[in-house]
């Protein structure tokens, strides 16, 4: 049976922003499908968690989002199980440096398959039954996909032809499909980041709110994107403390 409550898939959703982005959508009355690559005890934990507080409420969904024919298999789950589909959230992404001379074919599949081609298809395999709701897509870039970052060319790249994605999909989809995307800045620090504190001091010295963002920060710009703008589509809200306003 079609379920009452709205239905979103959140890939990358066990761990980090992902997950307060689930949890964030879950508690404003979202059943959330809850994709996942490697971590299924994190995944779980957080089923867990959710079904605690509403029962009947999550899917799990592992999958590599770099095989292609995984991708329409997940929208075909979520609906399978839960009857609808009312927001994609495109949040799963990979992240390394590429220094120029040391970029590779592998390095440029990684980066483009989970931040740009997975993303897009799952769009596509969506449209749809989100049209079906009058539904949203919400996409989630980066600030480095208008100004670049040092040593990460590719990632650059990749979260730009998402920025592009984002826009060219609103005007596809539209009427019946909202389609935003979100730009973080300084949320969490990379679990590989090797950094010093001194680096990390400097870029927060260049963010005029002088603080990192919280991952519910950007959930709460992901909520809003989904259910309150509602005239709002093809736009990317930056969500970064001010960071581009000092170049």
């Amino acid at each position: 049976m079609e379920s009452a409550r709205p239905i979103a898939l959140v890939t990358g959703a066990a761990r980090r922003i992902g997950a307060d982005i689930a949890r964030h959508l879950h508690a404003a009355g979202y059943d959330i499908a809850l994709h996942y690559r490697n971590a299924a005890a994190d995944a779980q934990a957080l089923a867990t968690e959710l079904e605690t507080a509403r029962a009947g409420s999550t899917l799990l969904l592992q999958a590599d989002l770099a095989e292609f024919d995984r991708l329409p298999e997940l929208v075909a789950q979520t609906v399978g199980r839960f009857g609808r589909l009312d927001a994609l959230v495109n949040n799963a992404s990979s992240f390394m440096p590429t220094p120029l001379g040391t970029a590779t074919p592998a390095h440029w599949d990684a980066l483009f398959a989970s931040n740009a081609r997975a993303p897009f298809f799952l769009a596509q395999a969506a449209a749809p039954h989100l049209k079906a709701t009058r539904g949203a897509i919400v996409n989630l870039v980066d600030i480095y996909a208008q100004r670049p970052l040092r040593d990460h060319a590719v990632y650059c790249m990749a979260k730009a032809a998402l920025a592009m994605a984002t826009q060219s999909l609103a005007l596809e989809l539209a009427p019946q499909v909202r389609v935003n995307a979100v730009a973080p800045g300084a949320i969490l620090w990379p679990e590989n980041d090797t950094s010093d504190d001194r680096k990390q001091e400097v870029l927060l010295a260049r963010t005029p709110l002088a603080r990192t963002g919280t991952a519910r920060e950007i959930a709460e710009a992901v909520r809003w994107l989904l259910q309150d703008a509602t005239y709002t589509t093809g736009q990317i809200l930056r969500v970064d403390g001010g960071r581009l306003l000092e170049g």
